[in-house]
């Protein structure tokens, strides 16, 4: 996004975030405002001409449910030579300062006494590594009931797409629950099958219920779910958290590649 300020506009996106430029005189105010019912964490960076910037040129903030807030503001140097900027921005749900327990029991994400072999457990060498380390791949065929590892509200949803592969850009093409818990993460259902929610945006869901249906779309090589408990951090991106799963057989502290573990 690039403007002249003697424009004035706000630019906003997927309904849920809009940077506003407020101008006064030749100096510009960039505000960011969250359009939803969720915490959302955004980035935004600046770069300029013939401006100097007040505070930091990158500012990663959260806002709640309807908030706007500064993110900075631009002074116009003196002289007569037009000004120029240029800002970018990302944005998540969820909360940079979520305050996980990390003594919380999670349950496993599927139907009780039901068991599923783990593709990739934490720290899985195949893709399982930096944002990802504790995540969790789960083999699962096409159509299996995906349960809620933990209550919340359920803050997206996306279940349109009806394909999966392997190439670069093949994630947009994931259908996926995520999960706002009460601490700020999320909890987030990953590859599910096309029209494969069973819940909707702003539905409350408790530990246990029945939420989806697994599936193969997004960036995949086979059927599976794959689930993780994140925190938001800049530029749009989650980091996944390692939390605990109780288990018919007692608590998980490191899912392992190859284990099988019955849900209680």
């Amino acid at each position: 996004m690039c403007c002249v300020a003697s424009a004035a506009s706000a630019e906003c996106r997927d309904d849920w975030i809009c940077v506003d430029e407020v101008k006064t005189g030749s100096d510009v105010e960039l505000r960011a405002r969250n359009l939803g019912d969720f915490p959302i964490t955004y980035t935004l960076s600046v770069r300029t001409r013939n401006f100097s910037v007040a505070g930091p040129d990158v500012v990663t903030s959260t806002l709640g449910p309807g908030e706007s807030e500064r993110v900075m503001l631009l002074d116009h140097h003196e002289g007569g030579n037009k000004g120029y900027y240029r800002y970018r921005y990302d944005w998540t749900v969820g909360r940079i300062d979520a305050d996980h327990d990390d003594d919380h029991l999670y349950a496993l994400p599927y139907a009780s006494d039901h068991s599923y072999r783990v593709l990739q457990g934490y720290g899985s060498n195949f893709s399982h590594k930096g944002i990802e380390e504790f995540a969790i791949d789960f083999d699962m065929r096409e159509g299996t009931a995906v349960h809620a590892a933990r209550s919340g509200v359920v803050a997206r949803v996306e279940e349109s797409n009806d394909r999966g592969c392997w190439s670069d850009g093949c994630g947009k093409y994931a259908n996926f629950i995520v999960i706002l818990h009460t601490d700020g993460t999320t909890g987030e259902y990953y590859h599910l099958k096309k029209a494969g929610a069973l819940v909707e945006v702003g539905d409350s869901v408790a530990r246990g219920q029945r939420i989806g249906l697994s599936g193969n779309t997004g960036h995949t090589t086979m059927p599976h779910l794959h689930f993780a408990v994140y925190r938001a951090v800049e530029w749009g991106r989650t980091q996944s958290i390692a939390v605990r799963f109780q288990s018919a057989d007692g608590i998980i502290e490191r899912p392992r590649r190859g284990g099988r573990y019955q849900a209680q």
